[in-house]
C-alpha cells in the first residue's frame, strides 16, 4: 500500500458523506480511515498470520506398485517392417483434405517418394512420403491426432 493510494482513500473519505472506509488490500493488510470529531485517525492492520498445525505423517510402507505399458497390443513381429516417422511435431492427417480420400490404405503399394500423409505444425502443410517401396501394412496413429517427433505413423513391408 503505497502513499498515493492512501490519500486517494482519505480524499474520497472527504468527498464523502461516508464516515468510515475500510480497505483491504492483495496481501490482506487492512487500512482504516474513520470522520468525525474534526480528528482523522488511521490504523494499519498487519495480516493474520495463524501457525499452521504440524501435519502427522503416516509412516506405513506404501505397497509395491508395478507400472505396467500404457496399451498392450499383441506384438506382431515387425523384423521385416520398415516404420514411416514423423520429421516434426504436429497434427497427422491422412488425406488432403476433410472430404477427399486417404492417402493410402492398408494394403495399399507405395513408391519412395509417395506421398502417404500430412502432419499440421504451425499451419504449415508438410506432405510426409514413404522412403520404401512396399506394402501399407498397418497406420498407427488415427487421423487427426497429435504425433511426437519421431513418432511411427506407418508400418511398411519392403518389396
Amino acid at each position: 500500500m503505497n502513499i498515493k493510494k492512501i490519500r486517494e482513500l482519505v480524499k474520497i473519505l472527504e468527498e464523502s458523506p461516508l464516515s468510515e472506509i475500510e480497505f483491504t488490500d492483495f496481501w490482506g493488510r487492512k487500512l482504516r480511515l474513520s470522520k468525525g470529531n474534526n480528528v482523522r485517525g488511521s490504523t494499519i492492520t498487519p495480516p493474520r498470520v495463524e501457525p499452521s498445525e504440524a501435519k502427522k505423517v503416516d509412516s506405513t510402507p506404501v505397497p509395491e506398485v508395478k507400472i505396467e505399458e500404457q496399451e498392450k497390443k499383441e506384438e506382431k513381429p515387425r523384423k521385416n517392417l520398415v516404420a514411416i516417422r514423423s520429421p516434426i511435431v504436429g497434427t497427422f492427417y491422412r488425406a488432403p483434405a476433410p472430404d477427399a480420400p486417404p492417402y493410402v490404405e492398408v494394403g495399399d503399394i507405395v513408391k519412395p517418394g509417395q506421398v502417404v500423409c500430412i502432419v499440421e505444425a504451425m499451419k504449415l502443410m508438410n506432405e510426409i512420403e514413404s522412403d520404401v517401396a512396399g506394402k501399407v501394412v498397418e497406420i498407427l496413429v488415427k487421423n487427426e491426432e497429435p504425433v511426437e517427433y519421431n513418432q511411427e505413423l506407418f508400418l511398411i513391408e519392403p518389396m
